[in-house]
């Protein structure tokens, strides 16, 4: 009994492998339902399994911080170790050991959930800093070609893949039959990538010649390219000097060549997919290539901005990403705040009609629960080259004004506008406590000179 089991089992997984397998072959099975996701923080519940399972993707692609692997010490502003502040001694980030990223990856694999997804969907993707090794790190790091073993590992790699071989974890899949193909694109934009604040390279030149490759490739309806930061949203562009995130906004240079590389090689269909921030967003841009780009960002599956606030304070952080002025960010009617941004756990959701005339792709954030939360349906008729369109020709500004607008562009006064709100609430609670303390100073003076004279 338990032989015919194992064999049953075996012969279930040879068809599942060949199922979802790279091939393109006209029996491939047609995709419908993607799922993917980002920042899964391993000693954390994570309920949110349950739902991706439920929404039952034939494919799941990890963004990044699939596991925290590095350590982060308390924030300590004084003291002899001072991890944050202008006289910092200390990192507040340091890499954890071999034997301990091992732990960590263990613990994230036997999670029930995500076995259960394991069994039924294939699973792909990349890393981003959190199990790279440290926080915001780039190719100077010391311990990537080790923990890139280890993250391949985690995904079931196997021992004879060319990702083992390469620097850096990237790949490229294709699925479905002709006419009905989902090519997906995993970046890494970690080992290569020169540091912040230098507009280098975030591909490196390896990276780059094998992705110019891929997009001039056989022909796909859907093209996925995934990203762990995001490639459209620039938010540092309009969140500094209070704080920058990473982005392919911070280096200009190497986001013009990408959208430059997609119009080259006319590749139509594409979608990127990103995740890191820890908040889901949908942003769009107009004037890059011939047609609309979409960024769907996912994050995270646990770790999330609101939940780091009280509950009875976290319509703050929805009113903070409704000031902040993102051009390119899509808001409609199908957002669930006016932020059109969710902050809570949430997982990424490509649903595809292939019988609709044109036919249409669903992109959505879910959250826990499984139900939408912020969403968009594009026809595939408009993810089709119509001709260069520069990015700083001004003819492609027309109707789509509000999608061809980079943060980076918007007047100071507009891009600076949350920096200015928080300094002034700032100025204005210090002036209160100053005038606080002056009053409470004249008021004891005046009862001491009464006194005296008394």
């Amino acid at each position: 009994m338990a032989a015919s089991s194992d064999l049953h089992y075996i012969l279930l997984s040879l068809w599942c492998f060949s199922f979802l397998s790279t091939a393109t072959a006209e029996d491939s099975p047609i995709i419908t339902r993607i799922a993917f996701g980002s920042c899964a923080n391993q000693s954390a519940p994570q309920p949110i399994w349950e739902a991706i399972n439920k929404y039952d993707p034939q494919v799941f692609i990890w963004l990044g911080d699939n596991i925290y692997g590095d350590i982060r010490k308390p924030n300590r502003l004084f003291g002899k170790e001072r991890t944050i502040g202008p006289w910092r001694n200390s990192p507040r980030f340091v890499p954890s050991s071999e034997e301990e990223m091992k732990v960590r990856y263990a613990k994230a694999k036997a999670n029930p959930g995500y076995s259960r997804l394991l069994r039924n969907a294939r699973v792909v993707g990349t890393w981003d800093d959190h199990d790279y090794g440290l926080n915001d790190a780039g190719k100077e790091f010391d311990r990537k070609a080790i923990n890139q073993r280890l993250m391949l590992d985690f995904l079931d790699e196997p021992l004879d893949s060319p990702r083992r071989k390469q620097a850096g974890v990237y790949a490229s899949y294709t699925f479905g039959p002709s006419n009905k193909r989902v090519k997906v694109i995993v970046l890494d934009t970690r080992y290569h990538r020169d540091p912040l604040r230098s507009d280098g390279s975030i591909l490196g030149d390896t990276q780059w010649g094998w992705l110019e490759e891929e997009l001039r490739g056989p022909r796909s309806e859907i093209t996925i390219i995934a990203s762990s930061v995001q490639v459209i949203s620039n938010l540092s562009a309009t969140t500094g000097p209070l704080f920058y995130m990473e982005s392919w906004g911070r280096f200009p240079k190497e986001r013009k060549r990408l959208f430059q590389l997609i119009d080259d090689t006319k590749r139509n269909g594409v979608i990127f997919i990103s995740g890191d921030v820890h908040f889901g967003e949908i942003t769009r841009y107009d004037c890059a290539v011939g047609y609309p780009l979409y960024d769907v960002t996912s994050s995270g599956l646990v770790q999330s901005v609101e939940k780091v606030f009280p509950r009875p304070l976290r319509f703050v952080v929805r009113l903070l990403f409704w000031y902040t002025p993102n051009t390119m960010r899509v808001t409609n009617d199908n957002c669930r705040y006016k932020s059109c941004t969710y902050g809570q756990q949430n997982f990424g959701a490509i649903s595809i009609d292939w019988d609709a005339n044109p036919a249409t792709v669903r992109l959505e954030i879910r959250d826990v629960n499984g139900l939408t939360a912020l969403s968009t349906n594009v026809s595939l008729s408009e993810l089709q080259p119509r001709g260069s369109k520069s990015l700083t020709d001004p003819t492609t500004k027309g109707k789509s004004q509000r999608h061809c607008t980079l943060e980076a562009e918007l007047q100071g006064i507009t891009r600076y506008r949350l920096a200015v709100l928080v300094y002034f609430i700032i100025t204005v609670l210090v002036m209160a406590l100053v005038g606080l303390l002056i009053g409470v100073v004249l008021t004891i003076t005046a009862c001491v000179y009464k006194c005296k004279v008394d």
